[in-house]
């Protein structure tokens, strides 16, 4: 791939964002990294060479994300690749998560991201060429589990919109690809990262129970976020790169019993199913 190419990562300051921009670096690339707390870029930011652009902006503020990918092409000439990184978790059952916590986790996780797209797009559309990285997660594909039901409503909306974005931007030359990650070892299960109900119900006790696993499986999940940032890059790199993108044993395990368990009742009741027609 181009190394004078332009990356534009969203959430750029930890987890997966920040391991994916010092892989980027380390390659070569030029990096926007957008990020509420851009001072966390710092530390990297020295032997760059000028391929670094921290930028201040929260994504759920569209007129802000817009003014920083101006920047970012001002600086860089183009952007290439779109990394939509930010967001958090958000656990609880659907009855204990109040209007107020669930729309602001779809404010961040869905709308936030959409506020990107629509910013740089015009950009991608007149130099016919890019692609979008849209970062979801396994629980965006099955959220059998439990316990993150909000969370994976928001995260299933994404595979839902990238789908459709991917046959309406083909024209342009622009690439999608869902990235769906699994357990990854960042700060993702930590209280800046995932946020718990603020009046959790005593009724609950299974989704607590979900929790407190998750809580103490803190620094201890399988996934490598290094790994997965090689695997990104090297998938932008592709003349035809995946639509769908999963990382990690355990998203592969889970979307496999999950396709199993939707053939499963397709053939049980395919006879009725396909008897609708007139």
């Amino acid at each position: 791939m181009n190394k004078n190419k332009t990356w534009l990562v969203t959430g750029a300051s930890q987890g997966l964002g920040l391991s994916l921009v010092k892989q980027l670096l380390q390659q070569g690339f030029n990096v926007a990294a957008i990020s509420r707390n851009p001072d966390q870029l710092s530390k990297i930011e020295d032997g760059a060479s000028g391929r670094l652009l921290p930028l201040r902006a929260s994504v759920t503020d569209e007129a802000a994300v817009g003014q920083a990918i101006a920047t970012a092409v001002e600086k860089f000439g183009s952007i290439d690749v779109v990394v939509n990184n930010a967001g958090y978790g958000l656990g609880g059952a659907i009855e204990e998560l109040s209007d107020e916590e669930t729309r602001a986790n779809f404010d961040v996780n869905v709308f936030g991201t959409l506020n990107v797209i629509r910013k740089v797009m015009p950009y991608l559309r007149a130099q016919r060429s890019g692609h979008i990285f849209n970062i979801s997660s396994i629980g965006g594909y099955t959220s059998t589990m439990g316990a993150f039901g909000i969370y994976a409503a928001t995260k299933f909306a994404m595979f839902g919109f990238s789908e459709a974005m991917a046959a309406d931007v083909k024209p342009f030359g622009i690439k999608v690809t869902i990235v769906a990650p699994g357990a990854f070892r960042t700060n993702f299960l930590s209280a800046g990262s995932l946020a718990l109900p603020q009046h959790p119900l005593d009724a609950y006790q299974g989704v607590r129970d979900i929790h407190k696993q998750y809580q103490q499986w803190d620094g201890a999940q399988p996934g490598n976020p290094e790994k997965a940032a090689v695997a990104i890059v090297r998938m932008a790199g592709e003349e035809d790169p995946a639509l769908y993108f999963f990382l990690g044993d355990d998203a592969w395990q889970r979307a496999l019993k999950k396709n199993e368990s939707v053939m499963a009742d397709l053939t049980r009741w395919e006879t009725v199913t396909r008897s609708m027609d007139f």
